[in-house]
């Protein structure tokens, strides 16, 4: 019995995302054919591979088989074709705006000075991890733990988080809980944490103003306009130059673990995997954030 090539392809993106949709994305095809490739491989080995599932797919147990069997030598086919790829070809890489302007950007210098090609996608961590599984990002900066199959992750930083205000906010009488919020977003979540992890208690403030970006958060704070949470890397340099004031010391400073995210299973092309051994070492050097 022979299997065309593009069945097994196909049947192994949809193994390896746990997606119809995701596979069709990452292989450049309609949900439909994709559907149909898989329906005719199932009607070729005459057994099912997968349990159609509210969203997404779960692979049988001949699936699984199956993907033992073929996935090398696939594997060893794409990474023949990349290497004939344009080495212009750029890598895209996707994270939180603000920590991947301030940070992860300067660490690409020496390769792009080298000839790398950067494509960036900035956004919030479900989205671009969505993108990273179906094919559209190579590498993503993520703040939470990616839980999906089909994507591998390293922990590579701690993010330290920091209640501040400009010196003459702070010089006053008021208790915190009184001051004037900036935030992230309307609900706080930054902010309401920090008060759950080193106040012991629900925050019941709002917002006075809102910026969706940390550094305009940063900027509004520096203003007077009121106390925010920062992470330590956009602030450190403010509050040793006097400029910010830390509103409270906590033995241990609330913390978030941030990840370096790449599609698993199969090789990643070289320019990939040249980016994802540079991040993953200059993190390592990195002093904490």
């Amino acid at each position: 019995m022979s299997l065309s090539l593009d069945l097994l392809k196909t049947f192994l993106a949809v193994h390896r995302t746990g997606s119809i949709t995701a596979a069709a994305q990452t292989l450049g095809l309609s949900q439909p054919a994709v559907t149909a490739q898989i329906k005719t491989l199932e009607s070729t080995l005459d057994r099912p591979l997968f349990d159609r599932l509210p969203r997404g797919v779960a692979p049988t147990a001949a699936a699984d088989e199956l993907a033992r069997r073929v996935s090398g030598a696939l594997d060893a086919l794409d990474e023949v074709v990349s290497a004939e790829l344009p080495a212009e070809e750029a890598v895209h890489l996707g994270g939180p705006a603000e920590f991947l302007c301030e940070q992860v950007i300067p660490m690409l210098a020496p390769l792009v000075r080298a000839g790398l090609r950067v494509r960036t996608t900035l956004g919030l961590a479900d989205d671009l991890l969505a993108g990273l599984a179906a094919g559209r990002l190579d590498l993503v900066i993520s703040t939470i733990r990616p839980r999906m199959r089909g994507v591998l992750a390293d922990p590579v930083y701690d993010e330290e988080f920091i209640l501040v205000a400009a010196p003459e906010l702070a010089a006053g009488d008021e208790p915190l809980a009184a001051l004037p919020v900036v935030a992230y977003a309307e609900e706080l979540p930054i902010v309401r944490r920090y008060w759950r992890t080193v106040f012991g208690r629900r925050s019941t403030m709002t917002a006075q103003v809102v910026v969706p970006d940390l550094r305009g958060v940063r900027s509004a704070v520096l203003a007077g306009m009121g106390m925010s949470v920062l992470p330590a890397y956009l602030c450190r340099g403010d509050l040793a130059a006097g400029r910010l004031v830390a509103l409270a010391e906590p033995e241990v400073a609330p913390i978030n673990t941030g990840y370096l995210a790449v599609r698993s299973g199969a090789p990643a092309r070289p320019a990939v995997a040249r980016v994802r051994a540079h991040l993953l070492d200059a993190f390592r050097a990195a002093p904490p954030f």
